[in-house]
């Protein structure tokens, strides 16, 4: 069972936003075992969009439509699927107009009548109420394909899918498990474990495959496996994931479940009763910002002190002058007084801290560009780390963080 996914609009295609959307419709196929088989992105433009259908029915069974369904001039995707089927007549649904005038009534927002054509869709869609927004989902079934039009806001598209789009294709079609495992490593590259577990690779059925996913500093092996037999399917990775921990023992971290680090990291707070602050220079409040974006982290995550400058480090953080004079502000021991003062503010069992400077020029300190400080402090136990991320600065932020939220989870294992 393969699908396409085609986002429409010109916002995506000049760099404007960032298509997230594919990111996670594809996420959520997979998981019911259908294959994306291809991601498109075209024009808010008519003849665009019905070659774009076109070709997509004559590859795949499944065709999911992202964008254009908003009631303005150049949301177009609603009137252009309505040529594309031959479907002149159009049906409205007072239940919609409903809906819209009782999400306006909520925000105060008059109800207008150029909002009446959201309501109104070609007779030969099903209709996908959008529980969070003004735009239905539409859902066609033409010459064996299914096709889905649904709104481009992501949480509006998120609700569809969950709700209407994935329990519709699940009753229609009779879909294989595709299961995944994938193993994380740390501190050897793709090409040098590529070379070592070689003849495993080679040696692998058809039906299962694998894949290498670098990322600052770590690479994760994804082995996929397709099929009918669920159960099979399972003891057959397992087997494999226990071959390559044979092969290189040395450089696994663990088995990745599919969540973030930020939400494992959550779970692990939250199992030891624990509460986590966190003290950022370099990184200006990105640590705290991933933390945050796990519903539910101010049961664990009491707050964070961006202290970008070295008098806020001495101000807020009680991070004393002779230190920074001593050591200079990028350095384990000024890391260090960070996150003790952080953990003395904010009152909590663990504070991770970092100082570094991520480029392009080394401003005031004596460490070259990419030296990052990481401590991490604790009720029990204090911890520095130095890095050296080379550059550029969008890369040396990134890894800070990965490698911040690492260390915080190892200590966290410790604790079970």
């Amino acid at each position: 069972m393969k699908a396409e996914i085609i986002t429409i609009g010109d916002e995506i295609l000049i760099g404007q936003i960032v298509d997230t959307n594919s990111q996670f419709i594809g996420q959520q196929l997979n998981k019911i075992g259908v294959s994306v088989h291809q991601i498109t992105s075209i024009q808010d433009d008519q003849e665009h969009i019905l070659n774009a259908l076109q070709e997509a029915q004559d590859r795949v069974d499944i065709v999911i439509i992202t964008g254009g369904l908003g009631p303005t001039k150049d949301d177009i995707t609603k009137k252009t699927m309505a040529k594309f089927f031959n479907n002149d007549e159009i049906i409205e649904y007072p239940e919609i107009i409903a809906h819209i005038k009782g999400l306006f009534k909520k925000i105060n927002h008059p109800f207008r009548e150029i909002q009446r054509y959201q309501a109104q869709l070609p007779s030969k869609a099903t209709l996908l109420k959008n529980n969070f927004g003004t735009a239905p989902g539409m859902w066609f079934y033409e010459n064996d394909t299914v096709f889905v039009s649904l709104p481009g806001v992501p949480y509006e598209m998120k609700g569809l899918i969950t709700n209407e789009v994935l329990p519709r294709i699940q009753k229609q079609f009779k879909l294989p498990y595709i299961i995944h495992k994938t193993i994380m490593t740390y501190g050897q590259g793709e090409s040098t474990i590529a070379e070592i577990i070689e003849d495993f690779e080679n040696n692998l059925p058809n039906y299962i495959k694998l894949a290498y996913l670098p990322s600052f500093g770590k690479v994760r092996l994804r082995l996929s496996a397709k099929g009918e037999n669920k159960v099979t399917l399972e003891n057959e990775l397992n087997e494999k994931v226990n071959e390559i921990y044979t092969l290189i023992p040395e450089i696994i971290t663990g088995i990745d479940n599919d969540a973030s680090l930020e939400y494992n990291i959550g779970q692990l707070l939250n199992k030891n009763n624990a509460t986590l602050a966190t003290a950022e220079s370099m990184t200006g409040g990105k640590v705290a910002s991933t933390l945050v974006s796990i519903p539910g982290a101010s049961a664990y995550f009491k707050g964070s002190i961006v202290s970008y400058s070295a008098q806020t480090k001495v101000n807020l953080l009680n991070v004393s002058k002779e230190t920074i004079q001593q050591h200079s502000v990028v350095s384990p021991a000024v890391a260090l007084e960070m996150a003790r003062g952080a953990k003395e503010k904010l009152q909590t069992n663990y504070a991770l801290s970092i100082t570094g400077n991520a480029g392009p020029t080394t401003d005031l300190t004596d460490k070259t560009v990419g030296v990052v400080c990481v401590a991490l402090v604790s009720d029990d136990n204090e911890q520095t780390f130095e890095f050296n991320f080379g550059q550029p600065r969008e890369k040396v932020i990134n890894r800070t963080v990965s490698k911040a939220l690492e260390i915080l989870q190892k200590e966290l294992l410790k604790k079970l």
